[in-house]
Order: C-alpha cells, then structure tokens, then sequence
C-alpha cells in the first residue's frame, strides 16, 4: 500500500510576497527604520527583484493603485456618450473602492501607517490628485460645449475624489467593519444630487457623523520659493496627522 505526502503550500507570487514582507518589518520595527534591504531579505530575493516591481520603499505601501487607475481610466474611455457623465465618474470611483475592499485587513493596515508617517500621507495625495485627474479629463472631454465645461469638469472631479474619500476614510476607521459601499453611495449619491443632470436622492449613511475635534495649530516651514500646491499638500499631510 503506497503512501503520498501532501504537496507543500505554494509560496505566494513574488509582488505579493515583498508586500507581505513589508508590512511584517513596518509593524515589526517602524517605517523610517525598514529598509529595501531588510525587505528583500525577509522575502528572500534579491534587491533587484523588488525594484523590478517597485519603484521605491513608499510605492510597496500603494501597490494596487497603478492598476486601479489603468482599470478607472479604461472604464471612463470604454463609456458610452450618453452616459449621464456625472453618475459615470461616481461609477469609476467606485472602482477603487471595491479595491479597498477587497482586502479590508490589509486597507486598515495601510490606512494606520499613512496617518504615522507624513511622507506616507504626502504620497497618498498624490496619488489621490492623479484619480482626481482621471475623472477631470473624462469629464472635460464631455462639457467641452459648454462655456465653463472645464471649470465644471474640474470643481466635479474633487467633488466625487472628497466624497468618495470621507465615506473610505469612515469605513477604514471602524476597522472595515462597517458596510464601505453604503457609505460610498450615500457620499456620492451627495455629489449626484448636487451635479447630475438626473439629480439622485442620497441613501443614508451607515456611520454616525464624526465628532467634532479640538481646535489645533499647525505650523508649516516651506522655501519661499517653493510652489504653492507643494505647500497646500504639505499642509494637508500634516492635517492628515490630527484626524
């Protein structure tokens, strides 16, 4: 009678792995004090492997985010022009919602590390004024009759990226515990209401409002020469540490 052992557990695709690797040395011991090397190291590869996937140690905190935006821009591209234009950019961002979702330990995770460290939350935004851009351009192309089409594509954009954002944000506070698509719809159902030409009735949200806050100061040093939206994302990075 022959016997068989069972198959070893597959390791997980190299990307995912340094990940992994990551987040374990950024709980573990900090995020200044985490290193690329300690990071391939623990996954057991070798430095240019993880250049080959990330470009530095911040994008290994955001590695879902190129391909979330590829996948919001195909979706904006691929829609019909009789689309109702505002109800298609509140779709897209919905996109990256079901990203967060798809993984709540791991947006949780993330989500605490990026109000630690500045640089961190500086990235995030970043990268939130390229989706923002996303949807700006999609809705320029579909107001360009209109005589203020670009000023109202643009003041849409940041409405659906803030509405979108607050609802995440109340989602990954309660730990991904709570329900983040009914959050998401009510925000931007508000947006919809707001802008729609087939306004939207919001649905009610699913998490209190939050408490009020405790008056503070930030105090911002910038070169007097820097640009201003440099000194604005700043700004907004350290406000970012407060919340």
């Amino acid at each position: 009678m022959s016997t068989s052992s069972a198959a070893p557990p597959a390791k997980p695709p190299m990307r995912d792995a340094l990940v992994a690797a990551a987040f374990q040395l950024f709980l573990e011991r900090g995020y200044e004090q985490t290193t690329v090397d300690d990071i391939v190291a623990l996954a057991e590869v070798g430095r240019r492997s993880f250049f080959r996937y990330f470009p530095s140690k911040e994008d290994v905190v955001f590695p879902d985010h190129e391909s979330c935006l590829a996948d919001m821009t195909a979706f904006l591209t691929s829609g019909e022009c009789d689309a109702e234009p505002v109800r298609r950019v509140c779709d897209a961002a919905r996109l990256v919602l079901r990203m967060y979702a798809e993984n709540p330990a791991f947006s949780v995770q993330r989500y605490r590390l990026t109000r630690r460290v500045p640089g961190l939350r500086a990235y995030e935004l970043s990268v939130v004024w390229r989706y923002e851009r996303a949807l700006a351009a999609y809705l320029r192309g579909r107001f360009a009759d209109l005589p203020d089409g670009t000023l109202r594509a643009d003041v849409i954009a940041a409405a659906v990226v803030a509405a979108h954002n607050n609802a995440l944000r109340s989602w990954l506070r309660s730990d991904g515990k709570g329900d983040a698509e009914a959050a998401v719809d009510h925000a931007l159902g508000c947006v919809q209401a707001a802008f729609a030409d087939v306004p939207a009735r919001p649905a009610p949200s699913p998490f209190p409002p939050e408490p009020p806050r405790p008056d503070d100061v930030v105090v911002l040093v910038a070169r007097r020469d820097a640009p201003l939206w440099q000194v604005v994302r700043h700004f907004e990075a350290a406000r970012g540490e407060s919340r």
